[in-house]
């Protein structure tokens, strides 16, 4: 039974995650190795493909769990099986193998179900991944002409996939989890020539992904333009997969089926991922959602992405049982072009604008920029067309001198970077067969081939129209065949016929054939040419009446050609023309959309001249033309642009004072003040009136998402600029009366912790808001906050922290308020902090309003919630609401742990009686004073500085490419158009962290110094011992053993990587402390006092990042020089920073260490504070931009968290430390279970 029979019939399952399945057996190493691949030069863990070859138990396994559960098709293991993928881990050569076995696997498995069930046979879907590069986008933000790998790559590497795939027997080729169309258009032709060579005709499947909820592709497609950039390979099935959940794809699921005329298939995710990146959706959940897809019979195969399981399958197998599935809809009955966007030419267009500005041969100025690689000018050529109105973009680059194949391939590589341009589909035009190929092979929209022709006879035009098809483009047919160009009536229909009849007999869809019968130029004195127009309009007349779907088009600028020099002429001459043209049926033409004479416009006389030409209605047409012409040359101008100024500055005074905070511009302060203080009464009214209207909105703006972080901080900067202007003025007034504030706000990061960078922001933020804040800083005990209360008053208190013990000490401040008896709202906000925790250890001990807030960008909501009187009720019973359930869904949540004596039991093996361990070139303790900033700098790690100001890390590749007007506004464009403005801010922001960087250079700052040891030290009971310098006694480090059940029964603790004390082996590792942050102080304390929070902040956020990059690169001096384990190490620092080196340098705080109080025998061991570093009562580092950790050397020591820990375990790891049990509980708050 054929699979395409059942699908009217019935709605079929789909399997599951194979990756999710995977990870529930916990493999190794060793597990993907096997045997074959014991000794091979890469690490193989993570390449799930493999296991194919090296555990197919596992795999032959997964398949028969899905089977059982109820699946109808299953996938084979080969999502990335491609040679392209396989570059990771070395194995392009094995992709053939790979799919071979994999295949093997999922046939004998659907075979034997089937035969047990033969009423219900079972299919096997070759699954054919993306790949990890993408064709249509480049992976360096600084080369938009750069692509990773080309169609051609895609196209060999899927073809070796799908012809072992088809070999094997597959019964479906699933080309899924598409983010760009044009690694799945490859992927198409690859199969297409699979079939033509073997025979086979296997059915395609193709499902895509979107990028996030705006309901688009990653690389920027609408669901309409993927189905029309794909509907040439005519798929049995189209859907969606992974990217959402069922209920966030079910929207875009329903807009597919009725924009495809395909059966139609979905397999979500089992919800959004969790705050860990987890998928935890049940399968009773998740299957009440797919029931709405079953019920609106939107579907046709349903099955599971990431994060389901044969748990989630099982459940639709009674969800199905008589269910109705979807019925396709029908074709369009226009053509169908896309770029980004679907353009559907339906007779509501009319007509159909063609840029025709980016041609080689028809603008020396695109010539121009094109011969000098001025890529990025010439795009704007395009960008102004599409501006000006083009609906399609002609893109030629036929000149004698040119490479038109590089060319071409350059700029539309360059023009797809830019989806304000790239959103348009594209007609590639040339005469050169190569040069339109190699177009092709760069779009991933559907396009318009421009042009085919019978020119070389029968054979070579069909050839060209079959490889046009199999590309996914519509195709322009010139009138020429064999004995030359079409210039009458009669030969124009002769030969559009003749291509039509031959075209429709081999299979291509009429909707995609554009004739061009012609446009030639008239008015040039010869008389066989005065009834080029003519015969054209008669023509197309005749070609709609006799060629059923069939387009007309053609280039009008053609027509005019012998009035070059004369624009006003030619386009009174191309209007009048294509408004006869179009009434007779012509559907679109290649124009100058910025040029536009409306016909209605074009007075009597002009008329008259232009259409006697066009018409040849008299003799001497083209001379009166030609006269009139010359006469009218030089009174006719088109350039209307004009210099714009600043012109804000015209506006009302308080539109200025308001707009200057908006910008956060100061410059024209002190003028607008001075102004304000000669209307307003005093100047306590500038600050209530116009300065906190401009506040206000940016308040609004910010909360909006209309406003960012940078801006802010910018806003409040000006703001506080004004207020000291007015100061003096303020003083002399002597007022006592307080400004119009909509809310008194204190803030307090808790006792114990340092940290403020979060808490300040929130503080700018809600100033802006015009709430009054009062900030009693860091290291606040909570008898100080319940005295600043009872005095200030506040409406409102927040409380901040980024370390674990900062939310033992959270939830003592809520107790504490409580036995004070008040009853103001409380917010909790920190890195550690989370709804969750809120919800469990806070609010149950406070009987006031409790709040969590995630950052800045949610404090104004949550305090204008709270202080709003009429709806505050409200919000704080659905915040209490929301808790309670959390609570009770938290209950209801069981961890299995194992005690500790069995995770001892199962700890993660080491073979140490092979082990030799590397002798340190330097062994004791080394302090390194004043490391040169500059040397740190190239090891910033950008990514994580633009999170701190609420922008997307993303932003990061600003650094990654020039600084020249030009090269940055390209970067601006390859962003979605709402995140353009936070790509400004970003820009600013990274300019003014380069700025100070280099001012910390200039100035020689001492900011940077480091301590660090090599010792001799051994493991016993989860602890390591260390040997100091110049003692005979060791030190103790006891760490925490996971115990949350593990499906492979392996537990790991640090412990684990120092050789255990029997093993009798000499053992080594490294302690460090590096701080960023020595001696800054005093410049933090002067931005401070000059009231620059912007700059401050600015500040602490490099210091941050220079402490982790200073430890970056002392780790790598310790394992290159100090310790010398990898000498040979030849890295790149990004390749470092993506830790491809051997060993670890797990931190204080890192989910392997969580407990803070590790770091009072650390810095006793180092003596840190000779670098300047002291500790609070709860081992929090002071400087706050201060790394402190371990070095480990081993090959198999590697990162980890501890998880979730019991009672009995955290007793365990007191008495080793010698604590109190309760002194210790507290700093493992978020473990404990």
């Amino acid at each position: 039974m054929k699979l395409e029979n059942l699908l009217s019939d019935r709605i079929l399952i789909l399997d599951g995650a194979m990756g999710t399945m995977i990870q529930r057996y916990n493999l190794t190493e060793e597990d993907f190795r096997g045997e074959r691949f014991r000794d091979f030069d890469v690490l193989l863990k993570g390449n799930n493909d493999l296991l194919s070859i090296t555990r197919p138990d596992v795999i032959r396994e997964i398949h028969r769990e899905y089977l059982a559960a109820g699946a109808d098709i299953i996938e084979t293991n080969t999502f990335n099986s491609t040679s392209i993928s396989m570059q990771d881990y070395k194995m392009s050569h094995l992709a053939g193998e790979i799919n071979r076995a994999a295949v093997k696997l999922a046939r004998e498995a659907a075979d034997e179900f089937t035969k047990l069930t033969p009423e219900k046979p079972r299919f096997v879907a070759g699954s054919i991944g993306p790949t990890n590069k993408t064709a249509s986008m480049s992976p360096r933000v600084e080369e938009p002409m750069y692509r990773a790998a080309t169609f051609d790559h895609f196209k060999s590497a899927y073809k070796e996939q799908i012809f072992a795939l088809v070999e094997g027997g597959a019964d479906l080729l699933l080309i899924e989890t598409i983010f760009d169309t044009l690694n799945a258009k490859a992927a198409i032709f690859a199969a297409e020539e699979v079939a033509a060579e073997t025979g086979i005709n296997t059915p395609i499947m193709l499902s895509v992904t979107l990028s996030d909820k705006a309901g688009r592709t990653l690389s920027g497609q609408t669901l309409g333009a993927f189905v029309a950039s794909v509907s040439h390979a005519n798929p049995l099935l189209i859907g969606l997969n992974c990217s959402l959940g069922a209920a966030e794809l079910k929207p875009y699921v329903k807009e597919l089926g009725k924009a495809a005329p395909f059966y139609i298939s979905t397999y979500p995710n089992a919800g959004l991922p969790n705050q860990l990146g987890e998928y935890d959706e049940t399968p009773e959940k998740m299957a009440s959602q797919i029931r709405e897809f079953i019920d609106e019979r939107l579907i046709n195969v349903v099955g599971g992405c990431c994060g389901t399981t044969p748990e989630h399958i099982s459940k639709y197998v009674d969800l199905v049982k008589g269910a109705i599935p979807h019925e396709r809809s029908k074709p369009s009955e226009y053509m169908q072009l896309s770029g980004l966007e679907m353009l559907e030419v339906s007779p509501q267009i009319n007509f159909l604008n063609i840029g025709e500005r980016c041609n080689v041969a028809g603008s020396r100025k695109f010539l121009r920029l094109i011969k000098e690689q001025k890529y990025e000018e010439a795009l704007d050529i395009a960008r102004k067309q599409v501006e000006d109105g083009a609906q399609v973009l002609d893109i030629n680059m036929d000149e004698g001198l040119l490479d038109g194949v590089k060319e071409m391939t350059n700029f539309l590589n360059m023009l797809a970077s830019d989806p304000d341009v790239s959103r348009v589909p594209i007609m590639i035009d040339s005469s050169d067969w190569n040069v339109l190929e190699a177009g092709l092979k760069c779009v991933q929209g559907k396009p318009i081939l421009n042009s085919i022709s019978l020119k070389n006879g029968e054979v070579e035009f069909l050839r060209q129209a079959k490889l046009a098809q199999m590309y996914g483009a519509a195709v322009v047919v010139m009138a020429f065949d064999e004995t030359g160009q079409a210039a009458s009536y009669e030969r124009r229909i002769e030969i559009c016929e003749r291509a039509y009849r031959l075209l429709t007999e081999n299979g291509f869809d009429p909707k995609d054939i554009i004739f061009d019968p012609n446009i030639l130029a008239i008015a040039t004195g010869m008389d066989e040419h005065k009834n080029y127009a003519v015969d054209f309009i008669e023509s197309v007349t005749w070609i709609k009446e006799n060629l059923p779907h069939a387009k007309v088009s053609g280039g009008v600028s053609n027509l005019s050609f012998s009035f070059r020099g004369n624009d006003y002429i030619r386009e009174l001459m191309h209007s009048a023309f294509l408004y006869h043209a179009i009434n007779a049926g012509l559907d679109m033409g290649i124009v100058n959309p910025s040029q536009s004479v409306i016909y209605e416009d074009i007075p009597e006389n002009e008329k008259q001249l232009v259409e006697d030409v066009i018409f040849n209605r008299n003799d001497d047409a083209t001379e009166r033309l030609m006269a009139y012409a010359e006469k009218i040359k030089k009174d006719k101008s088109t350039d209307t642009e004009q210099a714009k100024s600043e012109e804000w500055r015209n506006y009302t005074l308080d539109e200025r004072l308001s707009y200057a905070l908006v910008k956060g511009i100061s410059d024209h302060m002190e003028e607008d003040l001075a102004e304000a203080l000669r209307i307003y009464p005093r100047a306590v009214d500038i600050i209530d009136k116009p300065l906190m209207e401009g506040m206000n909105r940016v308040g609004d703006l910010f909360g909006a998402g209309k406003m960012f972080l940078p801006q802010v901080v910018k806003a409040a900067r000006a703001m506080k600029k004004a207020v000291s202007i007015l100061q003096p003025v303020l003083e002399a007034e002597k007022s006592t009366e307080e400004s119009n504030k909509a809310g008194k706000i204190l803030l307090a990061t808790v006792k114990g912790d340092v940290h403020d960078i979060g808490k300040n922001i929130v503080s700018i933020v809600l100033s802006c808001n015009n709430y009054d804040i009062i900030d009693l800083g860091v290291m606040v005990p909570p008898e100080k906050i319940i005295e600043t209360i009872k005095k200030e008053k506040p409406d409102i208190v927040g409380l901040s922290g980024l370390i674990t013990p900062s939310l033992g000490e959270m939830g003592v401040v809520a107790e504490e308020m409580q036995k004070a008896g008040l009853n103001i709202p409380l917010l909790i906000g920190g890195a550690t902090t989370s709804k969750l925790h809120t919800a469990l250890k806070i609010e149950p001990k406070y009987s006031g309003p409790v709040v969590y807030v995630k950052d800045a960008s949610q404090a104004p909501s949550a305090v204008a919630n709270l202080m709003n009187r009429e709806s505050r009720q409200e919000y704080i019973e659905k915040v209490k609401e929301e808790y309670e359930r959390l609570r009770e869904n938290y209950s209801q949540k069981e961890v299995e742990l194992v005690t500790i004596d069995e995770a001892r039991e199962n700890a993660y093996k080491i073979d140490w009686n092979s082990f030799e361990s590397y002798k340190p070139n330097s062994l004791g303790r080394i302090k390194l004073d004043k490391i040169n900033i500059a040397e740190i700098i190239p090891w910033l790690d950008w990514k994580f500085l633009f999170p701190a100001w609420n922008l997307s890390a993303r932003f990061h590749t600003i650094t990654r490419i020039g600084k020249s007007d030009e090269e940055r506004a390209k970067w601006i464009e390859s962003f979605r158009e709402d995140d353009r403005e936070k790509g400004k801010e970003a820009i600013k922001l990274y300019d003014d962290a380069v700025e100070m960087l280099n001012k910390f250079v200039s100035d020689d700052v001492d900011y940077i110094r480091a301590v660090f040891g090599i010792y001799e030290a051994y493991s016993d009971n989860d602890t390591i011992y260390v040997k100091g310098d110049a003692k005979e006694d060791y030190t103790a480090f006891p760490f925490l053993r996971q115990q949350k059940k593990s499906r492979k029964n392996e537990y790991y603790c640090l412990s684990d990587f120092t050789a255990p004390l029997e093993s009798g082996k000499k053992d080594y590792i490294g302690a460090f402390a590096v701080t960023a942050g020595f001696g800054a102080d005093d410049q933090l304390e002067r931005y401070s006092v000059e009231g620059d929070e912007y700059n401050g902040l600015l500040m602490k956020s490099l210091l941050d990042r220079l402490a982790e990059a200073a430890t970056e690169w002392l780790h790598a001096k310790v394992r290159r020089e100090y310790w010398g384990y990898a000498s040979d190490e030849d890295l790149t620092i990004d390749e470092m920073l993506a830790v491809r080196f051997q060993g670890i340098r797990p931190a204080v705080g890192y989910p392997s260490i969580p407990d803070q109080t590790t770091n009072f025998t650390l810095h006793d061991l180092l003596s840190t504070e000779e670098i300047g570093i002291k500790l609070t009562e709860n081992g929090v580092m002071h400087p706050n931009a201060s790394v402190s950790g371990l070095f480990f050397s081993h090959p198999q020591s590697k990162y980890f968290g501890i998880g979730e820990i019991d009672e009995a375990q955290m007793v365990d790891y007191a008495n080793r430390k010698k604590k109190n049990p309760d002194e210790i509980r507290k700093f493992l708050m978020a473990n404990l279970v």
